[in-house]
């Protein structure tokens, strides 16, 4: 059935201005689902790739492949990359195409994630973990960017949430599960292999993916742009029944955009991406080490509790797909900031196993709907000619502050022990929940272009 044609068709409107709100106002439809269903796919490899990295270095240390230390220095090398995937990602798919970039990211994690399964040696390890982690830097904020450019402005929280919900949430309790049932069959290398060639297979699915309409109405490209509407059921008007003006073709360097036009929003992203990829990525890799620690349990128990806990991410997502819409993004991303400080501070002084479980639970739940409440809003508070590059900017400085995080609780863990971490942990949340209040203004609602218009 025919999509409603855009209410405001004077010719003076141009074509940016014109698909967006065209995007803005569809239904969902065939070219959504398949979009949002590829997107979440490779963001659930993405995802669970670094999940399981902190439950595979016990069997890496047990087998002498390398010594505990090194395994903070293989979570350190694949933030690296993740920091200069993410920098780098948004300058190439902000000038030249989010399909391009979003293909080659996923090709390179695949390739590097096998290679490094069957490395001879420690150091070729690194290395490998290093390439995979430049390609996974551009697959996430392009997951964000590329759901918030296809989907409708009245559901646009729900839509960028089920994302996360099916790729972003689900890995957590699936690798831990899959780590600790295979384990022992295959070992870490086959483990590690069965999630490269996932990524492969998703690779080549990906040559389907269509370009995003608002970037190639930004880039001289309305008329495809206008094509691939009227495939998304849209009666559109001719290109020559619509303007042009600079921004329909903008030159523009996106990093310039951000920092003339956005410094405050790409800062106050900066620290909520510091504090939620610090305590996200930094508890993924220790957390089965911690509990081992302060419980005296085996590395299968320690495994069975992490996958438990990890049962908050999709709790949180789900809930998330609720909360955007109906309180909006400032006040889900701030109250949960604040409620996983307070579950921080409570896991810290926890007295008994119960005690500590229930509480990293809650804490889990808090942060994963702060973190991914904050993510979805800052895809959202930048124009679409420098939408990938304000999100990636903010993402890389969580990337590299987790790249010392990692080692840094290690740190602490053996010097001042658990509760000194979590002690740390409700001090960077609190932090952030400041800072997700300047973001930008409550997207709740508005079309993306209202938010932050495009350009020249």
């Amino acid at each position: 059935m025919a999509q409603p044609v855009p209410t405001a068709a004077a010719p003076a409107q141009t074509v940016e201005a014109y698909v967006g709100e065209a995007m803005d106002n569809l239904t969902m439809g065939s070219i959504h689902w398949w979009v949002l269903g590829l997107v979440a796919a490779g963001y659930f490899c993405d995802v669970i790739d670094y999940t399981i990295l902190g439950a595979l270095i016990p069997d890496m240390v047990s087998s002498q492949f390398m010594t505990q230390a090194q395994g903070g220095l293989i979570g350190t090398a694949t933030l690296l990359g993740l920091f200069l995937g993410a920098l780098g990602q948004g300058e190439f798919t902000d000038r030249f195409g989010r399909k391009a970039v979003y293909q080659f990211n996923l090709l390179l994690f695949g390739l590097a994630t096998i290679a490094g399964a069957w490395a001879p040696s420690y150091e070729w390890l690194v290395a490998f973990r290093f390439l995979a982690g430049l390609g996974l830097g551009a697959e996430q904020p392009l997951c964000f960017s590329y759901t918030a450019e296809y989907a409708p402005k009245r559901i646009r929280g729900r839509i960028i949430a089920l994302m996360q919900f099916i790729g972003g949430a689900w890995p957590w309790p699936i690798g831990a599960l899959f780590v600790f049932f295979f384990r022992d069959a295959i070992g870490w290398r086959g483990i590690w292999t069965v999630i490269g060639l996932l990524a492969l297979v998703i690779f080549v699915l990906r040559f389907s993916l269509p370009e995003s309409p608002r970037w190639l109405a930004t880039h001289g490209q309305g008329q495809r742009a206008l094509d691939l509407l009227q495939r998304m059921g849209v009666k559109t008007l001719p290109l020559s029944a619509l303007s042009i003006d600079a921004a329909s073709d903008t030159k523009s360097d996106p990093f310039g955009i951000i920092f003339r036009a956005y410094p405050g929003r790409v800062i106050s992203g900066m620290i909520c991406f510091i504090a939620f990829f610090g305590v996200a990525l930094g508890l993924g890799n220790w957390l089965p080490s911690m509990i081992k620690q302060s419980h005296g349990f085996t590395v299968s128990t320690s495994l069975l509790y992490t996958a438990g806990i990890n049962l908050a991410f999709p709790l949180a997502s789900a809930f998330m797909m609720y909360a955007l819409e109906q309180y909006g993004r400032k006040v889900t991303a701030v109250a949960a900031f604040i409620l996983a400080g307070v579950a921080a501070v409570l896991v810290g002084v926890s007295s008994s196993t119960a005690m500590f479980i229930s509480t990293l639970f809650v804490m889990t739940f808090f942060i994963q709907l702060a973190g991914n409440s904050s993510q979805i809003f800052i895809a959202e508070v930048f124009p679409t000619n420098a939408r990938a590059s304000g999100f990636g900017l903010a993402q890389s400085a969580g990337r590299i502050a987790s790249a010392g995080i990692i080692p840094g609780i290690l740190i602490v863990l053996n010097a001042y022990g658990v509760s000194a971490v979590f002690v740390a942990i409700a001090i960077s949340l609190i932090i952030a929940a400041i800072a997700v209040t300047r973001v930008g203004p409550e997207a709740r609602g508005m079309a993306l272009d209202a938010v932050a218009p495009p350009t020249a």
